[in-house]
């Protein structure tokens, strides 16, 4: 099952989605510009093999909800997202903020 939703960050809209995979839920929430999302994310393939795309991205590790990737610190982001100020530790809501 797919779920996508809307989500109200300081009037803000961003969209929230999961994906109910066998064995595992894929969690994501983008902006116009970028995107977090649960552990499956590999920052380092967007870093190196896909860097020609600049994707401005962030990865949490351990979250189960969207709730919690909102609120989780960020364990890794992209290089382009780094140019906009979005650092590692810096929690999810925060960095969609300034995607």
């Amino acid at each position: 099952m797919m779920e996508a939703k809307p989500i109200v960050i300081e009037g803000r809209t961003v969209i929230g989605i999961t994906v109910e995979l066998p064995k595992t839920t894929l969690i994501a929430i983008a902006t116009e510009r970028g995107y977090i999302m649960c552990g499956a994310l590999d920052v380092g393939l967007l870093n190196e093999r896909l860097k020609e795309r600049h994707i401005i991205a962030g990865r949490a590790t351990g979250v189960r909800s969207l709730t919690d990737l909102l609120e989780a610190p960020l364990e890794s982001v992209t290089h382009e997202a780094e140019k906009l100020g979005i650092v590692p530790g810096m929690k999810g809501r925060d960095a969609l903020l300034l995607m």
